[in-house]
């Protein structure tokens, strides 16, 4: 993307819903970093207060820092209505909270996605709202797509299974979404809902589908099985085995945060992500194991053990980007092997970031 087209957002307000969690501070750190003035909007309570300040950098006093939910009709209008942009990332993220929760995962990813998408509509002002969506909708893709009886198929399937034991899907914008948890079901009904309402009334639009999210300041929560370098790192800097789910044989597009703010906030003024569709991923396809052994490779004498599949974990893929590279005119820049080893330092230099509770499990496994 030309440096023209990212001076469209200096001196621009954007409200980043879910702007004091990992990804959305993220963003509105590179939104500041280009000349906008990003509007935070969260509930500050999916994590300690401290983890928001000390972790992530989101100062809760700061007047641009909204503490409130997005279900508050009044309060979404009120900061629509003093944006020029809008990213949409709030969400009950966690697909084991949603399926253990699913009430909360409507409440949050439906209903508040739909009273923001009312608020958008109504106000004139607004130039493009960006709908984060997730890989999930894919669920495992199209079996279909690799029984072509094609030589050049074949012979790219034999070289698949021979490193990943299986043949990865890879997910491209067309596939046809196949979602299979609560949560990714209610990602599929906000892009489709995004399309409708803001269809309507002719304001632009742009979904991204994030791949795997990772990256310092990552923080696990507990009973979760999502953000596996998270998990891995600080199960790992404690001595604690690496519960490898199915074998570790499911495959994940492992992006790094950095690379998905660069991307959503060029979304956010590329002429050609106008009501697109687009994935967010590298194009990589790394097993779970493979995540294992990066990690192990910081924290050497890590052990490996094999657990049951946690219900509504797909077996996953990896991103087709010839899409996100024409839209956007972008690339992501940090590989899973250099990511990997950032976030073990930066857990170095930041050991608070493991949990109390896991320490605690860490006890319980010495004593």
């Amino acid at each position: 993307m030309h440096n023209t087209q990212l001076k469209e957002l200096v001196g621009r307000t954007v409200l980043v819903t879910g702007g004091a969690g990992l990804i959305g501070s993220r963003i509105a750190d590179h939104l500041r970093q280009v000349g906008a003035r990003p509007i935070s909007l969260c509930t500050l309570d999916a994590y300690p207060r401290r983890t928001y300040r000390d972790l992530f950098g989101v100062d809760p006093a700061d007047p641009d820092v909204i503490i409130g939910s997005i279900q508050d009709r009044g309060l979404v209008k009120k900061v629509v209505a003093e944006s020029d942009y809008v990213i949409h990332a709030a969400a009950l993220a966690d697909v084991a909270a949603c399926t253990r929760k699913p009430m909360a995962a409507i409440h949050t990813n439906i209903t508040g996605t739909q009273t923001l998408l009312d608020a958008v509509a109504a106000c004139e002002r607004i130039r493009r709202l960006v709908f984060v969506s997730s890989a999930s909708v894919y669920g495992n893709g199209n079996p279909e797509d690799w029984a072509r009886p094609c030589e050049e198929y074949r012979t790219v399937r034999k070289l698949l299974e021979a490193v990943y034991g299986r043949v990865p899907s890879q997910f491209h914008e067309h596939t046809q979404p196949r979602p299979m948890s609560v949560y990714a079901n209610t990602k599929m009904w906000g892009e489709t809902q995004t399309v409708l309402t803001l269809g309507a009334v002719g304001t632009s639009y742009t979904v991204v589908r994030y791949f795997s999210v990772y990256g310092e300041p990552q923080v696990i929560k507990e009973n979760s099985h999502s953000w596996v370098v998270a998990w891995f790192a600080a199960r790992a800097a404690l001595g604690l085995a690496l519960h490898l789910n199915g074998g570790g044989h499911q495959v994940r597009d492992l992006i790094h945060v950095d690379d998905v703010a660069t991307a959503t906030v060029r979304a956010l003024v590329a002429p050609r992500a106008h009501n697109e569709t687009i994935n967010i991923g590298t194009g990589t396809p790394t097993s779970i194991r493979k995540v294992a052994e990066l990690v192990a490779e910081q924290y050497p004498g890590t052990l490996f053990v094999e657990t049951p599949m946690p219900p509504g974990d797909p077996l996953g893929g990896y991103a087709g980007t010839h899409r996100t590279e024409a839209v956007l005119g972008w690339r992501p820049m940090i590989t899973v092997q250099e990511g990997v080893a950032r976030y073990a330092h930066w857990l170095e230099k930041a050991p608070e970031a493991i949990p109390a509770w896991l320490r605690a499990e860490s006890r319980a496994a010495t004593a």
